[in-house]
């Protein structure tokens, strides 16, 4: 256990027991525990395996590469559409946890496995993402806008394009990339 990580699991409130059960499971697995991205994050040899997070309805296992698991007991979850390589396993109530956990270990173990053997995603580039009309005119319309936007890595490039793309109404969307203009210019993500 990471002293670092313990501030995580004191300040839950909901999901105390859960996320203790899990915590216990995922380093009886030999895992390296740190805090990245305000949560507990598991690692094997500086490689991200898994993480635990809450929600309001649920807590989770999300597995980095958990689209290279086998799912035969369809409990890896897509968070949603557009989430590649993340699987979660979502809990409610701690007993479910203490009845699966030879099998969150098994998922755990197969991760570790799929890492160790070097195993990638093939991920959608973001060229494969829509820009939408609004957005295209606006990168016509301003060169230092489409310089910047092009300079923003593939993460926060696809993240803007699925942010634009998502309002059905067009003024919704322009709405969105206006408010979003002065980040992108000033090379920052979209929740950064």
């Amino acid at each position: 256990m990471n002293p670092k990580v313990d501030f995580y699991f004191n300040k839950a409130k909901k999901w105390q027991e859960e996320l203790e059960q899990l915590r216990l499971i995922v380093l009886d697995c030999g895992l390296t525990e740190e805090l990245k991205w305000g949560v507990p994050c598991y690692m094997f040899q500086k490689n991200n395996i898994v993480l635990i997070h809450v929600f309001k309805e649920y807590c989770a296992l999300m597995f980095f590469k958990g689209a290279l698991l086998n799912n035969a007991d369809g409990i890896l979850i897509q968070q949603t559409e557009n989430v590649q390589a993340a699987r979660q396993i979502r809990f409610t109530h701690v007993q479910e946890i203490i009845e699966m956990k030879a099998l969150l270990k098994s998922y755990i173990f197969e991760a570790i496995e799929v890492e160790k053997s070097g195993l990638k995603m093939d991920l959608k580039k973001t060229s494969a993402f829509t820009v939408t009309e609004e957005f295209q005119h606006k990168l016509d319309q301003i060169p230092a806008l489409k310089i910047a936007f092009e300079a923003l890595t593939p993460g926060r490039q696809r993240a803007y394009l699925l942010h634009f793309s998502a309002p059905k109404q067009s003024k919704t969307r322009v709405a969105r990339i206006e408010k979003c203009m002065q980040q992108i210019l000033n090379g920052k993500g979209l929740n950064d």
